[in-house]
């Protein structure tokens, strides 16, 4: 098997303080959090810009400092989120793909998304697709569901994606693909040739999943976008949640990614800088 690649989805769009103390919301804290991350084994963050008080935001402003402070302390894979909140426009959520991250999220279909809607029609999916490959950005494809796979391979065969991809399959969300070992192999397998996958289990889902991902070759996302939880009811650390996948990964002999080893399994070329 590759090497396996973890993901820390640091802070997202909607979890506040007032449910996980350790959520960073400030380019510093991010910062901060991606040295521990990287530290405990990570290879790859997954991030959400924050306004100081916690509203999200897409401004390019407030993504160029994340970039800044997290590339000038650790050689971590940096990657956007265009999902951005639910309600924002397309231009916002495109917003930070013009500073050519290394990759950025691109979610292939609507979901419903607990009480609300996020909305992804396919011309909105095309256009960030066009818009990450003039720029250079390698995306992850993003999906709530398995039609969301057929979504990114109907733009590969208008060329306007180009295979080999990389998935990250979204799993426990209410209103998406429930988060079971018999899905996570349809989704796994449902994939051509060549293709990676890591999968993102929310909730009490993250961990169960991620030991299966871990042992049928797959890539694990974690952290406090998907699961503010370490145990019932004892707040997580994003940390703590990398750390665990670690030993887990250990245990099961699987071994752990650099951030140089993930941009060679995802064809990202090697940092310079």
């Amino acid at each position: 098997m590759e090497k396996l690649i973890i993901t820390v989805a640091l802070n997202g769009a909607e979890v506040t303080r007032a449910k996980n103390p350790h959520i960073p919301y400030t380019a510093e804290e991010l910062a901060e959090d991606a040295v521990r991350c990287r530290q405990a084994g990570a290879a790859m963050v997954h991030v959400h810009g924050r306004l100081p008080d916690g509203t999200p935001t897409q401004d390019a402003g407030v993504y160029a400092d994340i970039l800044s402070a997290i590339r000038s302390r650790t050689d971590l894979i940096v990657q956007v989120s265009t999902g951005g909140a639910v309600g924002m426009s397309a231009e916002e959520r495109l917003a930070p793909v013009t500073l050519r991250p290394e990759m950025a999220s691109l979610t292939t279909g609507t979901v419903n998304f607990g009480d609300d809607v996020f909305s992804n029609p396919p011309g909105m999916i095309e256009q960030f697709a066009r818009t990450m490959r003039d720029h250079g950005v390698v995306p992850e494809i993003e999906c709530f569901d398995v039609g969301h796979i057929d979504n990114a391979l109907a733009l590969v065969k208008r060329e306007v994606l180009t295979l080999p991809l990389h998935f990250d399959f979204v799993m426990g969300v209410p209103g998406g693909i429930a988060p079971t070992v018999r899905n996570l192999l349809h989704m796994s397998e449902s994939l051509p040739p060549g293709c990676t996958w890591s999968v993102a289990g929310i909730g009490r889902a993250q961990l169960p999943m991620a030991a299966a991902a871990i042992v049928m070759g797959g890539h694990v996302r974690v952290g406090l976008e998907d699961n503010i939880y370490y145990t019932r009811g004892v707040p997580a650390t994003n940390a703590m949640l990398v750390e665990r996948i670690v030993r887990l990964a250990n245990e099961l002999g699987r071994e752990v990614a650099t951030p140089d080893d993930a941009r060679r399994i995802l064809r990202i070329p090697q940092r310079t800088s």
